[in-house]
């Protein structure tokens, strides 16, 4: 809904730097959609040291600042988004956020978007195992009474989709390559869009996930 991820990318190559040494492109690649706790264990790893060498809340602490900086006056909900959303806020579907980032900054990313939209939301450190792991799209069902399978989720990393599909969920994938079972989704077609053409793309989504 909001491509934070260059903003990501920014604060993660500048921790990488702090423990010593920076990312390649390739290992960036290693911790796009996934928690900060994994984002840590890359850039250790990549500069020779272990998680346990490191203070562990002090980079956090770090990384969290950082990115609300780089937040401020950047977030932009992305074309169609909204017109979609409030589509399908009328014709009574509920809807959840799901995300590895953690409480404190995805609230700002919620609000940019628009939290009247949505029923509630899960975050990275409201789960025991954030995504690639799948409990975040369980919870997310169960919070509105729903089996996983019954759900359609849009994700765009490849952490995201992958703990969609391991849900069981119907998968969207805004990607130009995606996991098995999910269904590849062009995001230039939300604009535009309304719940009943999302209600075909769930069709589709599922046909997908089914024949894998």
């Amino acid at each position: 809904m909001v491509d934070t991820e260059p903003l990501w990318g920014v604060a993660t190559y500048e921790l990488s730097e702090r423990l010593g040494r920076r990312l390649s492109a390739e290992k960036r690649e290693e911790t796009v959609g996934g928690s900060f706790a994994n984002t840590l264990r890359v850039c250790a790893e990549w500069a020779g040291l272990s998680v346990a060498q490191l203070d562990y809340n002090h980079h956090c602490s770090w990384m969290f600042g950082r990115m609300a900086e780089l937040f401020t006056g950047s977030l932009v909900t992305n074309p169609g988004v909204r017109e979609v959303l409030a589509s399908l806020k009328q014709a009574g579907v509920p809807m959840l956020v799901t995300t590895n980032t953690e409480r404190v900054l995805a609230d700002r990313c919620i609000d940019t978007v628009g939290r009247a939209f949505f029923v509630g939301s899960v975050t990275g450190d409201e789960v025991d195992n954030p995504k690639p792991a799948p409990d975040m799209y369980l919870k997310a069902a169960s919070m509105v009474g729903q089996d996983p399978a019954d759900c359609l989720v849009f994700e765009d990393s490849w952490t995201g989709m992958s703990a969609a599909a391991a849900a069981g969920c119907a998968v969207l994938g805004l990607a130009e390559t995606v996991p098995d079972g999910v269904h590849r989704f062009d995001p230039e077609r939300l604009v535009g869009a309304d719940a009943a053409d999302v209600a075909s793309w769930f069709a589709d989504a599922r046909r997908t996930r089914d024949a894998r």
